[in-house]
């Protein structure tokens, strides 16, 4: 994806700058202005806006999903995270799910305003019996678990690289115990990709894993996506033979 239309996204016109400023209100932060300034400035916001999205983060998935094709008419999606319901949107219009063709499911600890053709559903998918209740509510497993959650930032790297790093372990395991055989995870992760424990689950649970920069994400911004394709199968139950 070349990035917005309808026209540049340079901020000038005749040569006079467009870029809006804002001031420092006396109840706001710095750091609280600052997103502001990008927000009022970002031509994908501005974009989202016009297009019906319920947030830029839509145009993420849209061009993972325009090079990768991870999503197919009638696929079942799991949407982690899923609030304001961004990634839902596009799942929803991919495999066909308001015309009965897919399903997608969002799950959340917020509620999530209702939209055509997903369904969405309070839930903690840390929980032990989630797994379960959510493939029970698919009448089936997975064909894509998706995820764009992000941890609380602290402001220190480190920190802030190991809380999304665990994060995104808990769910690759959830993907794997909710996944039919062939499907696919994509989850956001920082600067630095997925190392460790967690590279290594991926790669022997899927037969492709790649890192995937959008153009989407803010240059400023240290955010990658990890995808994972070709899931092998469920493993084994701890005391069960293999095979």
């Amino acid at each position: 994806m070349s990035g917005p239309s309808g026209g540049s996204s340079s901020g000038r016109e005749g040569g006079r700058s467009l870029k809006t400023r804002v001031k420092t209100a006396r109840k706001r932060t710095l750091s609280s202005t600052l997103w502001l300034q990008r927000q009022l400035n970002d031509p994908y916001v501005a974009q989202a806006k016009r297009e019906g999205f319920r947030s830029r983060a839509a145009y993420k998935l849209i061009e993972i999903d325009d090079r990768f094709h991870i999503l197919r008419p009638g696929m079942r999606v799991v949407d982690l995270g899923a609030a304001p319901g961004g990634w839902s949107q596009v799942a929803v219009k991919r495999v066909g799910a308001e015309e009965g063709r897919g399903r997608v499911v969002g799950v959340d600890l917020l509620p999530i305003e209702p939209m055509p053709g997903a369904e969405f559903e309070i839930m903690d998918f840390h929980d032990a019996s989630a797994p379960a209740r959510l493939k029970a509510w698919l009448g089936g497993a997975a064909d894509a678990v998706l995820s764009d959650m992000a941890a609380n930032a602290t402001g220190h790297k480190k920190t802030d690289h190991l809380r999304i790093v665990g994060l995104v372990e808990l769910a690759a395991h959830f993907a794997a115990e909710v996944l039919a055989p062939g499907g696919a995870f994509l989850a956001k992760v920082l600067q630095g990709g997925t190392e460790g424990e967690l590279l290594a689950m991926l790669k022997r649970d899927f037969s492709a894993v790649k890192h995937v920069k959008p153009q989407a994400s803010r240059a400023d911004s240290s955010e990658l996506y990890v995808l994972a394709t070709g899931f092998r199968g469920a493993r084994p139950a701890a005391g069960e033979a293999e095979g």
